[in-house]
């Protein structure tokens, strides 16, 4: 689920997805794009994730559900859910406390 948030913003990214419980997981330093993570259920998985692109002053979420763990090298790394009621409340809920 795509959705973009306007700032300013109060603080840097970093600070900001920390205090929503969403963890650094890298950058891709071909496109700038930054990538988080927000495990819940108390183990890796589920978790969300999140590829997260800063354009002027504007951050365009790319959010979405890990199921699982990849199941071999090679295959897909997750059982991604990119829409329903899971996705779209935890993309209020950013949208709210980044405000």
């Amino acid at each position: 689920m795509e959705f973009i948030v306007k700032g300013p913003l109060k603080d840097n990214i970093y600070n900001l997805m920390r205090s929503i419980e969403y963890h650094f997981w890298g950058k891709d330093e071909r496109t700038g794009e930054l990538n988080f993570v927000h495990p819940f259920g108390g183990d890796a998985y589920p978790r969300f994730h999140i590829f997260l692109t800063i354009k002027e002053d504007k951050l365009i979420f790319d959010l979405h559900l890990d199921q699982r763990r990849t199941s071999y090298q090679g295959s897909t790394p997750h059982g991604g859910e990119y829409k329903g009621e899971l996705v779209e409340k935890e993309a209020e809920r950013i949208k709210q406390a980044l405000k």
